[in-house]
C-alpha cells in the first residue's frame, strides 16, 4: 500500500519490487486513483514496513547536531575529530543499516541492545531510490542507535546500529518527483508512561547534503536491483542523561508524509 497526496491506494496485484521498477511511478499510481480505489483510514491500521527486497542503508553526520553529538560521546575514545572531519568532507559517511526482515512497521515495537546502556531513535527523512538511482519518494525512518557502543569506538559503528528491529520505516511512501519542500518539519516525541519524555523538531533545510550527491554515492559501484531506501541522517539528539526505556513510545512526524509510531520492545 503507498500513499500519495494523503490518499491510500490498493495494490493488490502489484509488489514494491516491481512498482520501484517502473518507469513512471507517479503516473501508474495516478491511474489507480483515478480508479476509485482508495480505501478509508479504518484499513490501514495493519500496515506492514513498505519494504520488500529493497536494502536500507543510512548516512550519517548530515546535521551539524549530529556532528557535535557525535563527537562529545566519543572524545574520550579519541575519534571526535573523525565525525568533524566527514562533516566537512566531499565524500558523505554511508553505511548498511537493514534488510526487510530487520525493519520494523508503524505500530509495532523496535528494539534496543540488550548490552547497551545508551540507546535513542534518530527521527529521519528516508529516500525511496528506483534501481536506475533515481529518487521518486519518501518515508520516515527510524534509525535506533546505541550511542554508548558507538561512543567507545567508531569501529563499533555496525554493532550500534545494525541488529533486529534497529529499523522502523512508515507509514508510507509518499511518491513525489520534486524535492522536499526546504521548510519540511521533522518532529520528534516520546512518550513515556503518558507524559512526553523528550520532544524537538527540526527543518529539512538544516541537512547540510544534497539528497541527491548521497545516492550518487551510494549507488557508485553498487547495483541495487530492487531499488533501496537511504535514510538522511538526524538534526535530532536527545540530551546525553536521556536513554530509551522499555515501553517508550516513539512519534516521527514528517511534514507531508504523516507519523510514524513505534513501541521500544
Amino acid at each position: 500500500m503507498l500513499e500519495q497526496d494523503s490518499s491510500y491506494f490498493e495494490l493488490e496485484e502489484s509488489s514494491l519490487d516491481e512498482l520501484l521498477a517502473l518507469d513512471d511511478l507517479a503516473g501508474f499510481l495516478n491511474t489507480v486513483a483515478a480508479s476509485n480505489n482508495a480505501v478509508t483510514s479504518d484499513a490501514i491500521e495493519d500496515l506492514v514496513a513498505p519494504i520488500e527486497s529493497q536494502e536500507v542503508w543510512a548516512s550519517g553526520v548530515t546535521y551539524n547536531r549530529s556532528r557535535s553529538a557525535r563527537m562529545e560521546e566519543s572524545k574520550d575514545a579519541g575519534g571526535g575529530d573523525f565525525y568533524d572531519r566527514v562533516y566537512t568532507a566531499e565524500r558523505p559517511e554511508l553505511f548498511f543499516k537493514a534488510v526487510a526482515h530487520k525493519v520494523a512497521g508503524p505500530n509495532s515495537e523496535v528494539c534496543i541492545r540488550n548490552d547497551a546502556k545508551w540507546s535513542v531513535p534518530e527521527p529521519e527523512l528516508a529516500l525511496v531510490i528506483n534501481p536506475r538511482g533515481e529518487i521518486v519518494g519518501y518515508t520516515i525512518g527510524n534509525d535506533m542507535s546505541s550511542r554508548d557502543i558507538e561512543g567507545t569506538n567508531p569501529l563499533y559503528l555496525p554493532q550500534a546500529k545494525v541488529y533486529d528491529r534497529s529499523c522502523a520505516l512508515g507509514p508510507g511512501i509518499l511518491v513525489r518527483s520534486e524535492p522536499m519542500p526546504a521548510e519540511t518539519r521533522i518532529a520528534l516525541e516520546i512518550w513515556r508512561e503518558g507524559v512526553i519524555a523528550f520532544a524537538a523538531e527540526i527543518l529539512w533545510s538544516e541537512m547540510r547534503r544534497d539528497p541527491k550527491s548521497l545516492v550518487e554515492y551510494l549507488y557508485r559501484d553498487q547495483s541495487f536491483p530492487y531499488g533501496s531506501f537511504l535514510l538522511t541522517g538526524t538534526g535530532i539528539v536527545p540530551p546525553d542523561d536521556f536513554t530509551l526505556a522499555h515501553g517508550d513510545e516513539i512519534h516521527i512526524s514528517i511534514d507531508g508524509i504523516g507519523t510514524l509510531v513505534n513501541t521500544v520492545a
